[in-house]
């Protein structure tokens, strides 16, 4: 293991769901300020053609890792590969997940447990893995990705939901937990962006995303950077977005959960 201090070293990010989005423009960013990188997705083609890309713009080292986080090996698979490879991560964005759409009595339960693995315990297992790390050497950062869907329940995506609101929950317990140990923890919390999200949701015609103009993918992932690198624990990008999240508190919870199953409804 490189026993460097991490004032002195080129500091590590490891980015889940790195080939498209969000996760593509995270990494980005992270090379651009001169990060190495460890990129984590299914699509061995597509992290390739990432990691050769800013390799040659930015100089950084780029790895790969070729896994499916619903399976429920790999974040210790991911970490094994890592520790072989004596990489000092210092930031871990977990960014990979993935939503359904429809009646949850109608919607498929093999996609729905996997969804469960992606975004509530890969995510969990894989903070735990790093974290213990981070702790012990007093610096560190994680990024986790929740979403605007965090703060309400969501009819027509109520699973999606659920795991978005356990996100949030979680990030914002453990960034109490770890004050004063030099590693910080940052959820961002989106609201419809951009990406292949809506597609792999078969959520195209909701009203959510066709009757709106919604934010791209590479503006969310500049303002959870900056939220990031500012150690701050709750980032929502969006006037309207913030406004929403803090609405809710204050409106009753059966014409909220009316609301946001009007919002979802296709158009």
């Amino acid at each position: 293991m490189n026993t460097i201090n991490h004032l002195d070293r080129k500091k590590t990010a490891l980015i889940t769901g790195a080939s498209g989005g969000i996760g593509y423009e995270f990494a980005k960013l992270f090379a651009r300020d001169g990060y190495n990188l460890v990129l984590v997705a299914r699509s061995e083609d597509k992290l390739t053609q990432i990691a050769q890309e800013l390799t040659n713009k930015s100089g950084v080292k780029v790895e790969i890792i070729v896994k499916d986080l619903s399976e429920p090996t790999a974040p210790e698979e991911i970490f094994t590969k890592v520790q072989q490879a004596a990489i000092k991560v210092d930031v871990l964005v977990n960014n990979a997940g993935f939503g359904t759409y429809g009646f949850f009595h109608e919607t498929d339960i093999t996609t729905e447990l996997e969804m469960l693995q992606v975004n509530v315990v890969s995510l969990s297992h894989l903070t735990k893995l790093f974290l213990k790390d981070m702790v012990k050497q007093g610096y560190g950062k994680i990024l986790n990705v929740s979403s605007g869907a965090a703060f309400q329940p969501g009819p027509l995506m109520a699973v999606y939901y659920a795991t978005k609101a356990y996100v949030l929950s979680f990030s914002e317990a453990i960034a109490n937990e770890l004050e004063g140990t030099g590693v910080t923890v940052t959820v961002i919390c989106p609201g419809a962006t951009a990406s292949g999200f809506q597609q792999r949701a078969a959520m195209e015609e909701s009203k959510l995303v066709a009757s709106q103009k919604i934010m791209d993918a590479e503006t969310v992932a500049k303002i959870g950077y900056r939220g990031l690198m500012s150690n701050k624990t709750v980032v929502i990008p969006g006037l309207k977005n913030k406004l929403f999240a803090e609405a809710v508190r204050f409106i009753p919870r059966k014409m909220v959960v009316k609301m946001v199953r009007s919002i979802n409804n296709k158009q």
